[in-house]
């Protein structure tokens, strides 16, 4: 009897050496196959597809990508932490938040190869001075698109241009707080930033007596609408812009000439993220000039990528409407993170001139 439960104990040990043995095994190959993997999260066709397929062919990894619609949803995934992204690439504002709140990894430039290829005026930006958190990605401005069969060439040069009782129910806007309540304080000479509550008072006053212009408020909708010439004139980001000019040459970009946002998205690593050494790899890759000049080709959105840009047709870098100048970038604001109470205001702002032209 001994014997048999000797016998029997010892099979059981064995068994669960066994057990062990797979589940280790299991485990060391779930966590090999997880390193192989990068997961990134951009906006909605924000890159070329063909750099994917080449970065997973030369890197060995896959690529999970997913999209955002706004630096707000792609906030609060990333804060919420139930998926863990690799890469990230947030507008200048929600940088500034994030690296507040410790959402994500300060960079080693130790192992970024070719941050030298990027302009020094994209570099050092006040959202995050010496680039302790981020890498230039794209840049570009807001600015007016109009279609030259239904709006006089050179009628429309800055935002108060968009008030003329002539364009009623014309007009289609970015669906978004801080570019409506932007273009109402520039046309005032008042700062997109305003913390000035008469002035941002002023604003809504002045929006209001535009909203009879607005067709719409929407996102990707201005594309479809400005491109078959089912509206007249847009409000819509310059690289958008250059995708519509592209397909209708009767469309025209115009950087209002008294004030406008200009832009920065960068690429960051979140917090969440469990595979750091891809995500160096991914910037390494996306900062190499031909790459770089590929996808900025492909957007239509500039690039910060002084040698991209040498490789770029001079057609496309000569256009000061996408390469504006430094006279004209000068005379352009970066957006600031708000806070929590003015950010809340603009919304609330907002909310109501998309109710009051409704």
């Amino acid at each position: 009897m001994k014997k048999l439960l000797a016998l029997m104990s010892g099979i059981i040990v064995i068994i669960l050496l066994l057990l062990f043995g797979v589940f280790e095994i299991n485990h060391s190959s779930q966590k090999s196959t997880s390193n192989k993997v990068l997961n990134i999260y951009n906006w909605g066709d924000y890159i070329d597809p063909e750099l994917i397929k080449e970065f997973e062919k030369q890197s060995g990894y896959k690529v999970n990508y997913e999209t955002f619609d706004s630096n707000e949803a792609m906030y609060t995934k990333i804060k919420q932490g139930g998926t863990s992204y690799d890469i990230a690439i947030p507008s200048e504002y929600m940088i500034e938040k994030m690296k507040s709140q410790k959402l994500l990894v300060p960079l080693d430039k130790s192992k970024i190869k070719g941050l030298n290829n990027i302009d020094p005026k994209f570099l050092n930006q006040p959202f995050d001075k010496h680039n302790k958190y981020s890498v230039p990605y794209f840049w570009g401005t807001l600015g007016i698109i109009y279609n030259d069969k239904y709006v006089k060439p050179g009628s429309i040069q800055t935002w108060n241009d968009l008030w003329n009782p002539k364009y009623k129910n014309q007009i289609m806007f970015v669906d978004g707080a801080r570019e409506f309540m932007g273009l109402g304080l520039n046309s005032l000479g008042y700062s997109l930033n305003s913390k000035n509550d008469a002035q941002i008072k002023e604003a809504y006053g002045k929006l209001k007596q535009l909203t009879p212009n607005a067709k719409a408020f929407v996102a990707d909708e201005i594309k479809t609408y400005m491109k078959s010439n089912e509206a007249s004139i847009a409000v819509t980001f310059s690289g958008e812009a250059a995708d519509m000019l592209a397909e209708n040459k009767h469309l025209h970009y115009v950087i209002p000439k008294d004030q406008t946002n200009l832009w920065f998205d960068n690429i960051v690593i979140p917090k969440t993220s469990k595979n750091q050494k891809g995500a160096y790899e991914f910037i390494n890759f996306m900062l190499e000039p031909k790459n770089a000049a590929k996808n900025a080709e492909y957007i239509g959105y500039a690039t910060p990528n002084k040698k991209a840009k040498e490789i770029l047709p001079k057609s496309i870098t000569n256009n000061r409407q996408f390469y504006p100048d430094d006279e004209m970038l000068n005379k352009m604001e970066v957006y600031q993170n708000l806070g929590s109470t003015y950010l809340e205001k603009y919304n609330d702002y907002f909310l109501e001139l998309k109710m009051y032209r409704s």
